[in-house]
């Protein structure tokens, strides 16, 4: 039992709809605290709107709540549960904490008896005060940047005047640094001071001096009720000062950080959380080092919650934060808890790491045309990958090979910067691609020190750089036949891709693989364990590195592989890469699902992914984890060692689909719908042909591979034309346009950017009604798990839609249609397993769009809706387990559900908002309303032809 026998049922407050800025971390957080109290015996009641989580999966909590985070909705629950002894506000982000404070400030917790745990409302005041927070680590003995705060503009100015530019303005109360800019020159200052007093809710900011080129660090800390404290994990920056955490390169463990800094920075970090206030559990700190032999530090911030860096601290040491977080605001001391990796040590010994990872975030700038792509104090990032290798360079390989760019590495892979002007202009105004700029440079000779003084990046990391460099200029020198097994050997352990050796000695990937098959260059894997091997790890959470032989006693020469095969029958599930937009967290909710239901299967479940902000890698969703990037060359080795009955490609998104043609051509089964299959239905062509067979309606289209063809397409077709690329995700790239001009630019642009690809041309319907279903197939029976209607007219992608579950406004007659077409379709892919089909209505006519047959972006909002775990059933269709006739299908929703877009706009002030046929939103809520006359749905109604752009 915990100790603190008090809390019977607690209230935990999720992190709602995903924004740039508040991603998936907080699901995983909020999953794992969940399971951590459920493992108590304590009873959970969770609020959360977001429908696309694991979190929010019936499964997870006693009583989940899919409701707006709003105080209005809290008293709602805590009327409907007097015995809610509790809340936990620590897991959701800031989006819980703000809920927190404003249901204390208006008295809710005081009138129905919750106490707040695992943080006090004081240390959350004193940290997201600016002034308050500063005046406190003054007090303490704790080094501040200079700054004043400043609630009018006037005071702005002056504190301007004062302390001289560059400056940095933060906007107090805000998240993902909202509000937050650097300030080099005067005559910039007005508007961004301006900016920032209206983006905070209390109408106040902070000015700092700026730290400019000093290196940034972040340490996650856990302490109990007894007061002991644990450091799990030391985080540092690769980019210095001046660039989001959220937005930089990180790399665990610190790798330039003296062992005397680093003492002075623990004692500190403790004593600052011991001084915020009494509480027991997670913490995140930050700091700066000045960049010379001094190596002062200064205070950054402290977020007395699980943070976005704790996730990737769990998934960096194997020290699930969360959930010991989550014990500890439940009463129980680091000394009493066991750790779950070792099974035999304590929580309260701190992890030591053997290996290194490297976090690069995901950035998604095409998507918000216009916007200003230079890194700065605002987070614009949307996802993020981890690379954990044996060295930094092997790391950094892997997390950029696992970034799904088109990039297989660090250079070596001729799509490089060439121009000098570029190259420098690239690394003074860092954007998403500095870390391939900076091997560029090096490439060009451009010299070291002068890449530091531009960067401010620690010469160490640089030094790295140059070896990475020197060894891709050594192999370029040899051939594939006279290259020897010592530098092959050495250019894997550096992290170099097959493609990438391939690239430098002028042959074919498969030649460099067969090369160190026969030279015995093998992937060996090694365990995630905490403790550098110290104590048997008991967890099986595994990377991929490559060793040199050892030689055994009795002369045996061998490589130590610690990822033991088991003769059980095993599959692979591989998992969606690092969110974007377009492919979010709705795909590890299909993934989690697809593991949990294989293992009811009798199944071993192996599951493959990079992405370290989610469910699916933790490491207890499946039997092994391999943290590996979503990359052919890793995938082929891993299932070459577990030999799997099959791989599961559906539930992952276009990041899986996109490995199903080499999976087909090596002959590794794939389980459920055929490659052959998939590929017909992104082949925008042959898909279309295949309707005209089947005699169902599509908008009249012709295909085209050029802007000459494209042009003569036109002739046959009345503009409106959309324009549509294959095998793209989230709308990449489709357009309405309009005349011949704008057809033949878009082309153009479109073929640059995507070489090779057919692009569909259909006639736009213009003023037509758009709806999508989602359906499972076995390969002869279909059930059809929902059919949404969505507010906004067709030419509006499906994820930015307003999607109403069932139809408000669709006629008997079309709705016969859709079902009709929907069965005739996915038997006529031979779906088996999940199929999502759109659908334009115009004049009662009902065409097709576009069929994916795969888990889609809806099924979780379906499931959630309707209350049935349609992803379950799925797979067990897909591994043969179950035909669809099995299933005993029992939808419940009593009204209507509304899936709801969240965009993140607010990132880019000067982007143009409008909506069209490509995906801009980073998330979504879900909406019940129990009729049409709802004010709500009036709302959206009326607005709905507010954002179409053509």
């Amino acid at each position: 039992m915990p100790k603190n026998s008090n809390l019977k049922s607690i209230l935990i407050i999720g992190s709602g709809p995903i924004i740039i800025g508040q991603a998936c971390e907080f699901d995983y957080s909020g999953t794992q605290a969940l399971r951590s109290l459920r493992e108590d015996g304590i009873e959970t009641i969770l609020i959360n709107s977001n429908p696309a989580t694991i979190m929010t999966d019936p499964s997870m909590a006693d009583h989940v709540y899919l409701l707006p985070l709003t105080t209005k909705s809290l008293v709602k629950i805590l009327k409907d549960h007097p015995q809610i002894d509790a809340v936990l506000p620590t897991m959701g982000g800031q989006t819980a904490l703000n809920l927190c404070i404003e249901a204390d400030e208006k008295g809710i917790w005081e009138d129905f008896g919750v106490d707040i745990i695992g943080v006090d409302i004081d240390a959350i005041n004193i940290t997201e005060d600016r002034e308050k927070f500063r005046e406190l680590m003054l007090k303490i003995g704790i080094p501040m940047a200079p700054q004043a705060t400043a609630t009018s503009y006037l005071k702005g100015k002056e504190i301007a005047q004062e302390f001289g530019f560059p400056l940095v303005i933060r906007a107090s109360f805000t998240l993902g640094g909202a509000g937050a800019s650097f300030v080099h020159k005067e005559e910039d200052f007005d508007e961004l001071l301006t900016r920032g007093l209206e983006i905070s809710p209390i109408h106040e900011v902070m000015i700092d001096k700026a730290l400019l080129g000093w290196k940034e660090y972040e340490l996650e800390l856990l302490r109990d009720k007894n007061d002991n404290v644990v450091i799990i994990c030391t985080i540092e920056n690769m980019d210095p000062m001046g660039i989001h955490t959220g937005d930089s390169i990180t790399v665990a463990p610190a790798m330039t950080l003296s062992d005397r800094t680093f003492q002075r920075m623990r004692d500190m970090a403790i004593h600052m959380m011991r001084s915020i206030g009494d509480f027991a559990g997670g913490c995140n700190v930050q700091f700066a080092v000045s960049p010379d032999d001094k190596e002062e530090i200064i205070a950054i911030e402290i977020n007395p919650r699980v943070s976005r860096s704790s996730a990737l601290a769990s998934k960096a040491s194997g020290y699930p934060i969360a959930k010991i977080a989550s014990k500890l605001a439940i009463g129980y001391t680091l000394d009493e808890l066991s750790n779950q990796i070792t099974g035999s040590t304590s929580a309260l010994f701190e992890p030591t790491l053997d290996y290194v990872i490297v976090k690069i975030p995901r950035w998604n700038f095409d998507k918000f045309e216009g916007s200003d792509r230079t890194l700065g104090l605002q987070m614009k990032s949307v996802g993020e990958v981890m690379g954990i290798g044996r060295s930094f360079q092997e790391a950094i390989h892997k997390a950029t090979q696992s970034l799904e760019i088109k990039r297989n590495g660090l250079g070596a892979d001729g799509k490089g910067y060439k121009n000098y002007d570029q190259i420098i202009e690239k690394l003074k105004y860092a954007s998403w691609d500095r870390v391939f700029v900076i091997y560029d440079a090096i490439q060009m000779g451009i010299p070291l020190s002068r890449i530091h003084d531009i960067t401010k990046i620690d010469m160490w990391f640089l030094k790295q750089y140059e070896e990475l460099y020197a060894i891709e200029k050594e192999i370029s020198t040899y051939t594939i036949d006279t290259i020897d097994k010592e530098l092959l050997l050495e250019a894997k352990q550096k992290g170099y891709g097959d493609r990438q050796i391939a690239h430098m000695l002028d042959c074919l990937e498969s030649q460099v693989y067969n090369k160190r098959e026969t030279l015995g260059i093998k992937r060996v894997y090694k365990l995630v364990d905490t403790c550098a091997a110290e104590f048997k790890a008991q967890t099986p959470y595994y990377y991929s590195t490559f060793e040199n032989q050892v030689e055994a006693s009795n002369g045996e020469r061998f490589v130590d592989n610690e990822s033991a095969v088991s003769d059980k029958k095993k599959i692979i599930v591989l998992g969606s890469g690092p969110n974007r937009i377009g492919q979010g967290i709705e795909f590890d909710y299909c993934c989690v699902h697809g593991i949990l239901a294989a293992s009811e299967c009798g199944y071993e479940t192996i599951m493959i992914n990079c992405n370290p902000e989610t469910v699916s890698t933790d490491f207890d969703t499946a039997d092994k984890l391999y943290f590996e990037p979503v990359f052919w060359e890793h995938i082929y080795d891993i299932i070459k060692h577990e030999n799997p009955e099959g791989v599961i490609v559906q539930l992952g998104g276009q990041t899986a689909l996109k490995l199903a043609e080499k999976l087909d051509r090596y002959g590794i089964k794939i389980l459920g719908t055929s490659y052959q299959s998939l590929d017909l239905a992104e082949d925008r062509g042959s898909f279309s042909s295949l309707l005209k067979e089947n005699n169902i309606p599509y908008p009249k289209f012709d295909t085209a591979e050029s802007a000459e063809e494209a042009l003569k397409v036109a002739d046959t077709l009345d503009f409106p034309i959309l324009v549509r690329p294959s095998y793209v995700l989230g709308g990449q790239g489709m357009k309405i346009v309009i005349n011949k001009q704008e057809l033949e630019e878009h082309v153009v642009d479109l073929l640059r950017k995507i070489p090779n690809n057919k692009l569909l041309l259909d006639h736009y319907l213009d003023g037509a009604i758009e709806a999508e279903a989602d359906a499972i197939c076995d390969g002869e029976n279909v059930y059809i798990i929902g059919i949404m209607e969505h507010i906004e007219p067709c030419g509006i992608h499906s994820g930015d839609s307003n999607a109403t579950l069932p139809p408000f406004n669709l006629g008997d007659l079309v709705m016969e249609q859709i079902k009709d077409h929907t069965k005739k379709i996915a038997l006529a892919l031979n779906t088996v397993g999940l199929i999502n089909i759109q659908f334009a209505v115009k004049d009662d006519k009902v065409y097709i769009i576009e069929a994916n047959p795969r888990a889609s972006r809806t099924v979780p909002f379906i499931a959630k809706a309707y209350g049935e775990p349609y992803v379950n059933y799925a797979t067990k269709v897909m591994l043969g387990d179950k035909k669809v006739t099995d299933f005993d299908f029992k939808p419940h929703l009593d009204g209507y559900a509304i899936k709801q877009p969240v965009f993140s706009f607010n990132k880019f002030p000067n982007v143009n908002k409008q909506l069209g046929p490509e995906m801009k939103s980073t998330g979504e809520s879900i909406l019940f309303i129990e009729s049409l006359k709802d004010d709500e749905f009036y709302d959206l109604y009326a607005r709905r032809k507010m954002y179409l752009s053509k």
